[in-house]
């Protein structure tokens, strides 16, 4: 389905009035992966598609939303976040509800972050703002704020004007990480030679990732998921 506005992608997860009120006027279209379904509608929202296997979407919400809204993907070899991610097109996404339940559910939504880097992809929760590492992205942010680099696979990454600045450091998810980094003299410029690699800032954040994610280069899709996106 192709949106040409952003989504607010919303998951089954813990949601808050204040995440959601952060999300919603931002982006013209509303998805639900799954139970994410149940969110909307109690917040009156009637989602513009529901994706997922279905397996946990209420009666309730199955009557509530027309039956060309449910998009039924029966296959279990992914999750109702990577089946809502590649079967949407769209500028950006705003993923809500993927954060702060259950520790096994937030791990694979930052694996799909990862293994779709090349969509520009936002994951909202309480407290920060969760996005995959492009190839370049600058980063207007406050003096002080915490900037982390956090790789899921072998990465070699630059970083400009953090407190601790690197042209190159290879980090990998067992011997190298770069948390709790902070902004020094901005602006903040961070680079990647291949996918692998999360950022993570503040909430506070929000706007200065969307703008530089509008400008970011963005890495290329990976090979065996081209076929899928």
């Amino acid at each position: 389905m192709k949106y040409s506005d952003s989504v607010v992608l919303v998951g089954g997860g813990p949601l808050s009035p204040d995440i959601f009120d952060v999300v919603k006027y931002r982006a013209g279209f509303f998805v639900a992966a799954d139970s994410g379904a149940d969110a909307l509608l109690a917040r009156e929202v009637i989602p513009d598609a529901v994706i997922g296997d279905m397996d946990s979407l209420s009666e309730r919400a199955r009557a509530a939303i027309p039956k060309d809204r449910l998009v039924a993907v029966s296959e279990q070899d992914s999750t109702d976040f990577d089946k809502a991610v590649r079967g949407i097109d769209t500028p950006l996404i705003y993923a809500v509800g993927f954060t702060g339940g259950r520790l096994d559910h937030e791990l694979a939504a930052l694996h799909v972050l990862v293994r779709y880097g090349h969509r520009a992809i936002v994951l909202v929760g309480e407290e920060d703002v969760t996005v995959h590492l492009p190839a370049r992205i600058t980063l207007d942010l406050p003096r002080g704020m915490r900037v982390s680099l956090f790789p899921l696979d072998a990465v070699t990454v630059g970083m400009e004007g953090l407190r601790w600045s690197f042209k190159a450091l290879a980090l990998h998810p067992i011997h190298k990480i770069g948390t709790s980094n902070e902004v020094g003299e901005g602006p903040v410029v961070l680079t990647s030679d291949a996918p692998g690699a999360l950022l993570i800032v503040p909430r506070s954040a929000l706007d200065a990732v969307v703008a530089g994610l509008s400008r970011a280069d963005l890495h290329s899709p990976q090979p065996e998921l081209s076929a899928k996106t």
